[in-house]
């Protein structure tokens, strides 16, 4: 069996963990990863580049970047014929991601997995399925205590911002709060920059509550959780109730959906798709024979 070649495009906090992910896939070679500094990191045994035109057939690229920068890196993969996964996660412009990057992927003829992830990703396939479920009701969805990397990546980028960690807290039925933390740069003013961030589309919407700390990485933790209920009904029959719930590591699971994605991009036609749009077999190594005799 020839292996899928991949890339891992970054190298932070879910990069790393693709790294891992990647290597202990059965049906997958890591070819390279891709970040701005050239220097290659400890116990890492492939070759490193500040551009993926640098790395030699590459089939799939695993764009662990910020959610900001996805579509710039995605159109410059899909042109290369290259296949990419995201884990987007602004879940109010999914569907402009997969417009834009729709068009990129068939003029490349390769496939774009966006929002690779498990909320929105495996979490929003659980929804489908509970809807199809019991159609009529109300499903409620709660995530954490824990840290979220897309709103700590927006809230580090903010002007007078040294560091900082978002924690998502859930108020049960589906309602939250966001707890930022931040570290100031010499001579930043917390108001200025508390406004900033509260401003930012990532919080403006939420209700977000910003602290000034010393040091931010004596709070980090990057457990989180998942408790996703619905409560409703199919034709005639009323009170019928299902829950998802999940206590995990949040780049760790995140980078493991991607790595299963890799694997159904490169068995889509050209386009972009969301994990909605292709059968969950695809996720999965081996045979389509041996997985069905094995899983249903």
């Amino acid at each position: 069996m020839e292996k899928l070649r991949v890339a891992v495009v970054g190298y932070g906090n879910i990069g790393r963990y693709a790294v891992d992910a990647v290597n202990g896939a059965p049906d997958m070679k890591l070819v390279g990863i891709v970040r701005r500094q050239e220097d290659v990191p400890q116990g890492v045994f492939v070759p490193v580049a500040d551009d993926i035109g640098k790395l030699p057939n590459v089939d799939v690229a695993l764009l662990c970047v910020p959610t900001r920068s996805v579509e710039e890196h995605a159109k410059k993969c899909l042109k290369m014929g290259i296949c990419t996964v995201d884990s987007y996660d602004i879940h109010e412009s999914i569907y402009e991601l997969k417009t834009s990057l729709n068009q990129a992927a068939k003029e490349g003829g390769a496939a774009a997995v966006i929002s690779a992830g498990w909320d929105p990703g495996t979490d929003s396939v659980v929804r489908a399925i509970m809807l199809a479920s019991a159609p009529f009701g109300l499903t409620h969805t709660d995530f954490g205590p824990g840290m979220s990397m897309g709103h700590t990546v927006a809230a580090k980028a903010i002007g007078g911002v040294k560091n900082a960690l978002s924690m998502t807290m859930p108020m049960g039925y589906g309602v939250h709060r966001r707890d930022v933390y931040i570290e100031l740069e010499d001579g930043a003013d917390f108001e200025k920059v508390r406004k900033d961030l509260l401003c930012d589309p990532y919080f403006a919407t939420s209700d977000t509550h910003v602290y000034e700390v010393d040091d931010v990485n004596v709070l980090i933790d990057k457990g989180h959780g998942v408790d996703m209920v619905r409560k409703g009904g199919a034709g005639k029959t009323q009170n019928q109730f299902f829950q998802w719930k999940m206590t995990i590591d949040n780049p760790a699971l995140t980078s493991q959906i991607m790595v299963a994605c890799a694997r159904a991009a490169r068995r889509q036609a050209p386009g972009a798709y969301t994990m909605l749009e292709f059968p969950l077999i695809d996720l999965l190594p081996g045979g389509r024979e041996e997985i069905i005799r094995a899983l249903v």
